[in-house]
């Protein structure tokens, strides 16, 4: 599992990313990679009921964000999917409260 340094994360934004529907089904399964990613990885949040709150699809680089959602309001861990291997390309956990000073 790769854990995603924020330049890495960046990398696979696009300017204008498509919000993807809540009805719509997932490229691919992407919870075993969920399920195996360190707990090291997550800061001491607990993502463990698995809500998925947003996804956004990134036409230009191929990529789609999955955004699970935790305890905490504003903080999330991504899964980074690659579009083109129907794979996951790593994770990366966003801190929205530290990024734009959110509470």
């Amino acid at each position: 599992m790769v854990q995603l340094t924020e330049s890495q994360y960046r990398a696979t934004m696009d300017p204008h990313p498509v919000r993807v529907d809540q009805d719509s089904p997932p490229p691919f399964d992407f919870w075993p990679y969920f399920d195996s990613i360190d707990d090291s990885d997550l800061d001491g949040h607990d993502f463990s009921a698995g809500v998925v709150t947003h996804a956004w699809t990134m036409p230009i680089s191929n990529h789609q964000h999955v955004l699970i959602s935790c305890e905490t309001p504003n903080v999330f861990l991504v899964l980074v999917l690659d579009l083109r291997h129907d794979t996951v390309y790593g994770h990366h956990l966003l801190d929205l409260r530290v990024l734009y000073g959110l509470s």
